[in-house]
C-alpha cells in the first residue's frame, strides 16, 4: 500500500509480484504436458497424466478424474501433494503425508470430479530427501520440524507451486476447492492466477510419533488443524 501510494504520488509505474507472476507464468510455459494414460487404483480408476519441467527435468504427475470439459462448470476438488517419500512409500509415522496422499484421493473419487497434483523435489518441504533425514535426527535431539530446517540453513519451507499452477492450467482448470489445511498453499496457487473458491479440510490423524511435529505445524506454520 504504502508503495503504491508513492508511486501515485510520483507518478512512477509499478506492478506487484503477483502480476509479475502472472505475466511470466502467462509467457514462460516450462511445464510440459508428455502423456496420458488410465490408472486404476485401490481409491478408483483415474487417468494419470504424465508431465516434465524444462527447466530442471523433473517429473511430476497428476491424476485425474472426471471429464475435463466439465471442470469448470463445476468446481472441482484439487490436492497439491507434496512428494514424500518417507510417508507416502514407507507409511512413515513421523508425518500424516501418506494418510493425507489416501485420504485426497479417495475424497477426489468419491466427487468424482477432481485433480490430485503430484510434485517432485518437494522432499521434506522442499530441502530435498537426505536433508530431511538430517532434520529428522535433529528432531530426535529435541528441536522442532522448524529449528530441525533453520538448523541446516533452510527457510521453514521452501517449496514453490508454480509448476502446479501451470499442470492445472494446461488441465483448463481456472476456480477449485483446494484440499488442505495449510493456507500457505492457498496463496501460492492464487498468486499463478487461480481461484481458490473454498478449502476442504483433511481429517488430522495423530500419534505418539507425529503429535509434536503437527502441533509444531499448527503453531509456527499456521496449518490449520
Amino acid at each position: 500500500d504504502d508503495l503504491a501510494k508513492f508511486a501515485t504520488e510520483h507518478h512512477i509505474k509499478f506492478i506487484t509480484v503477483a502480476q509479475l507472476i502472472s505475466y511470466r507464468l502467462q509467457q514462460e510455459r516450462f511445464v510440459k504436458r508428455v502423456i496420458k494414460a488410465k490408472l486404476p487404483t485401490v481409491f478408483g480408476d483415474f487417468d494419470i497424466y504424465g508431465y516434465i519441467n524444462e527447466l530442471d527435468k523433473t517429473e511430476h504427475v497428476a491424476l485425474v478424474k472426471g471429464n475435463l470439459e466439465e471442470f469448470n462448470s463445476r468446481v472441482p476438488v484439487v490436492r497439491m501433494h507434496s512428494e514424500c517419500l518417507t510417508g507416502d512409500i514407507f507409511h512413515s509415522l513421523r508425518c500424516d503425508c501418506g494418510n493425507q496422499l489416501g485420504t485426497a484421493l479417495e475424497v477426489i473419487n468419491q466427487e468424482g470430479t477432481g485433480v490430485f497434483v503430484y510434485l517432485k523435489a518437494h522432499e521434506g518441504r522442499g530441502i530435498g530427501l537426505i536433508n530431511k533425514l538430517k532434520a529428522y535426527a535433529l528432531q530426535e535431539k529435541g528441536e522442532d520440524t522448524v529449528q530441525a530446517n533453520i538448523s541446516l540453513g533452510f527457510a521453514p519451507d521452501l517449496r514453490d507451486y508454480g509448476v502446479g499452477a501451470q499442470i492445472l492450467h494446461d488441465l483448463g482448470l481456472e476456480k477449485f476447492r483446494l484440499i488442505t489445511n495449510n493456507p500457505r498453499k492457498i496463496i501460492g496457487l492464487e498468486g499463478y492466477g487461480l481461484e481458490v473458491v473454498d478449502r476442504v479440510s483433511m481429517p488430522v490423524c495423530k500419534n505418539k510419533y507425529n503429535e509434536y511435529y503437527l502441533d509444531t505445524k499448527r503453531d509456527k506454520m499456521n496449518h490449520i488443524l
